[in-house]
């Protein structure tokens, strides 16, 4: 059972990307469009799970599912869609886990939302400090409830979603 732990912003967590981003380099090879950092870790000053999330963009996700093994390698547990069509998950460190990658073909709307939710948080320190505290709050509340800590935070981040897809599309 994983438990529920937010922890105050860790400033390796760039560092700890970057590390893994360039092991993730070396197994993407030539499909390897782009690579970033998403999720709370990517949002200097935000509360998070300490779990690094990377997307790598690619340019044709079937070419990923031959990559399982090199990945299994390097520690991950290939997990297919797992629940997003076109989507191809990896989580690394079981129970403890330590890293998730998301991996999407190029133009998959799911790359515009993720960017979209970070550089809004980095740009808006308020709404970020919000998302934050509400975290925390709820992995004090459900520190072995996975599932409610989710459903917890679900209505904040669907409006924050919007917000920041309306922001990143326009936003001056």
């Amino acid at each position: 059972m994983r438990n529920v732990i937010v922890t105050p912003y860790d400033h390796a967590w760039p560092m700890m990307y970057e590390e893994e981003a360039n092991r993730l380099k070396h197994v993407f090879g030539a499909i390897l469009a782009d690579i970033h950092h998403i999720g709370s870790t990517s949002v200097p000053g935000l509360q998070a799970k300490p779990v690094i999330d990377i997307m790598p963009v690619v340019q044709h996700i079937d070419q990923v599912d031959k990559l399982n093994n090199a990945l299994i390698a390097i520690g991950y547990e290939p997990k297919g869609e797992y629940g997003l069509p076109g989507r191809r998950y990896f989580r690394k460190g079981g129970d403890n886990r330590s890293h998730h990658v998301h991996v999407y073909e190029m133009h998959h709307p799911d790359i515009k939302r993720h960017l979209a939710f970070r550089d809004y948080l980095r740009a808006h320190p308020d709404t970020a400090k919000e998302y934050g505290e509400l975290k925390g709050k709820l992995a004090l509340q459900f520190p072995h409830d996975m599932n409610s800590y989710i459903t917890g935070k679900t209505p904040l981040v669907v409006s924050i979603e919007k917000q920041a897809m309306n922001w990143y599309m326009d936003p001056y």
